[in-house]
Order: C-alpha cells, then sequence, then structure tokens
C-alpha cells in the first residue's frame, strides 16, 4: 500500500503550540554534548521545561518523574549507554513516553547496534533525517556522519516500515518533514536551508518531539506539530538575519513569540 502524505495544517499546529505552553512539559533529555544548552533553551523557548540528568542511577529516577523522556546518541558513550538503558526502563515501567533520536546511525557500528537494541523497548516516537531512517529500517542509505544523503520522500517507505515494525510514530526530516504511524502520513513544509548550517536545530527538534509526544491527543498530529512549530519558527528567523551567527538568537526569540497566526 502507497502512502499518501497528507499536508499538516498550521491550525492544528497552534492548538497543539498552546496546549504545551498550559502544559509546560518537563522533557529529561539524554542528549549529545554539542546541543545540551541550545537544545534546553528551545525547550524554555516553547514554553517546555528541561533537565538534563546524566548519572545512570539518577537518569532512571529522573525518568519516571518527567513527563517525557528524548535518547540523542550523538556522542554515544559507554557510560551514557548505561544511563541510557536505564532511563529507558525506567520510563517504560513508568508510562512515560520516550524519543529516539539515531544520529549518524549506519555509519558507526556502536550506535547502530545499539539503537537497534532500543527500538525494541516501545518508542513513542522516532525522529531523524533519511539517511538514519532508512539505515535503521535495514535499507542502504547514503548518509555521512549527521549528515544525510537521501532526500526525505526517499525515507517514507522506510519511515513506514519502521512505525509498523516498532509501533511509534516516525519523522523523517529534510526539505519537507514526512510524519508516518506506518499506515497514514503528514506532510509538513517549511524551514530553510539556514538551519542545516547551524549546530542543533534537527537535535533540539527531536526535544521538541519529546515534549510534544507528552501532550494529550493523537500522537501522529503532536508529532507533526511539533515539526511544523520548528520549521516555522525557523523561517521567520530567517527572513531577519545575515547568517548563521544572528540565526541563534533570532529563532529563540522566534520560538517564544510564536502564535496561531503564524503557523497559519
Amino acid at each position: 500500500m502507497t502512502i499518501r502524505p497528507v499536508d499538516f495544517s498550521g491550525a492544528r499546529a497552534a492548538g497543539a503550540l498552546q496546549t504545551l505552553r498550559n502544559a509546560a512539559p518537563l522533557v529529561h533529555c539524554l542528549t549529545n554534548d554539542v546541543v545540551q544548552s541550545f537544545t534546553a533553551n528551545v525547550l524554555l523557548a516553547l514554553g517546555a521545561s528541561p533537565a538534563m540528568v546524566v548519572d545512570p542511577i539518577e537518569a532512571a529516577q529522573f525518568a519516571s518523574i518527567a513527563d517525557a523522556l528524548l535518547v540523542n546518541v550523538g556522542t554515544l558513550t559507554h557510560p551514557q549507554i548505561d544511563a541510557i538503558r536505564a532511563a529507558v526502563q525506567a520510563a517504560n515501567l513508568a508510562g512515560k513516553p520516550w524519543v529516539l533520536d539515531p544520529v549518524a546511525v549506519g555509519g558507526l557500528t556502536l550506535r547502530t547496534d545499539f539503537c537497534l537494541e532500543l527500538i525494541k523497548l516501545t518508542p513513542a516516537a522516532i525522529r531523524g533525517n533519511a539517511s538514519e531512517i532508512r539505515a535503521l529500517s535495514g535499507m542502504t542509505s547514503t548518509g555521512r556522519g549527521v549528515d544525510s544523503g537521501d532526500d526525505s520522500l526517499s525515507a517514507l517507505p522506510a519511515a513506514k516500515r519502521l512505525a509498523q515494525q516498532t509501533g511509534a510514530i516516525v519523522a523523517v526530516t529534510g526539505e519537507v518533514d514526512y510524519v508516518t504511524d506506518g499506515e497514514r502520513c503528514l506532510a509538513v513544509h517549511g524551514g530553510h536551508v539556514l538551519m542545516t548550517r547551524v549546530v542543533g536545530t534537527g537535535c533540539s527538534l527531536s526535544a521538541v518531539v519529546a515534549a510534544f509526544v507528552a501532550l494529550p491527543g493523537e500522537r501522529l498530529e503532536n508529532v507533526a506539530a511539533a515539526c511544523r512549530v520548528m520549521s516555522c519558527a525557523g523561517e521567520l528567523a530567517c527572513q531577519q538575519v545575515r547568517g548563521p551567527g544572528s540565526f541563534i538568537p533570532a529563532f529563540l526569540d522566534n520560538l517564544y513569540l510564536l502564535d496561531g497566526e503564524a503557523l497559519q
């Protein structure tokens, strides 16, 4: 069966964003060392609450307290593997959703094998670029580290397969973002190429996905709303700046000021 993507509306994204601001979900971020500060600032700008609790014992305790957990394997180490395993187990026992960002999967053995282990542990959502999603689903990919060599549409069959295998909502991001539950697919337009010239926009998107999966309502639409919120804020910021140096403060400002009118 061929999935025909349906464009996701800004009105639905606006409703989800307001719900997030009212709920202020606490997001436990086990993310890479490069993007911790930026990720925390993105979540704060949107109205969520970030926490980076990385010790294996504390990570397990905190995962059961937080509203959602992010697992990002960008700078994976053996101690971090221990913390991730403990946190995912605790989140599952507590009924808390968790999100996987399989950074650079397919290119390096340790992270690839570990992510293949993790997807068996019922993630609520998986967010990656086209090459990462293709590799995680078992398809060939042409990624180079965090850079995707594939376009997002080419990874849509892989995203569908991965969603069916894991039960997760799978978001494959690129020029157009596609979000699928294995049967339905939403297409999220927007963004700007300048967003790829700043470290952390993809990783912070995964944290925002974690914040949105903590919300009530249909998870497919909530993940699509996370993608639209980030792409819209990036688009607006890029209209105001000259390059990547001025992008970050403008991006954070636009996340903070984002409203339903801008999203629509």
